[in-house]
């Protein structure tokens, strides 16, 4: 069975950037679909962003314009780049691949994304 393994996640500030990585035991043909998910606390797994193999993409809107998934060279990785992150972009982001035999899920990465922050002050 192929495995599948993720790497890159981590802290950032909103606004900043980050690349997820995700590779694979064996190469895989560009007709079947790799790409990401993730999971927020208390919520259900979502479709992020899939390359579906002939070159085509499915975002969700959420990240349409501000995310990118492509394709290695060397058709055992496939990449997330994730720009202008948002504090709502903080989950667990899972790497999936799709034959005609598998149904693969990597082990997950955490990604978090820090807010600007807000001052509070209460009066004497």
């Amino acid at each position: 069975q192929v495995q599948v393994v993720e790497s890159g996640g981590g802290s950032v500030h909103a606004g900043q950037s980050l690349k997820l990585t995700c590779t694979t035991s064996r190469n895989i043909g560009s007709g079947n679909a790799m790409g990401w998910y993730r999971q927020a606390p208390g919520k259900e797994r979502e479709m992020v962003a899939v390359d579906v193999g002939a070159g085509y993409t499915n975002y969700a809107s959420s990240v349409r314009g501000r995310f990118t998934v492509s394709r290695g060279s060397a058709r055992n990785t496939v990449f997330l780049q994730m720009n202008d992150l948002k504090p709502e972009d903080t989950a667990v982001y899972y790497c999936n691949v799709r034959t005609a035999w598998d149904n693969i899920w990597g082990q997950g990465t955490q990604v978090t994304v820090w807010g600007q922050g807000t001052q509070v002050t209460v009066p004497w």
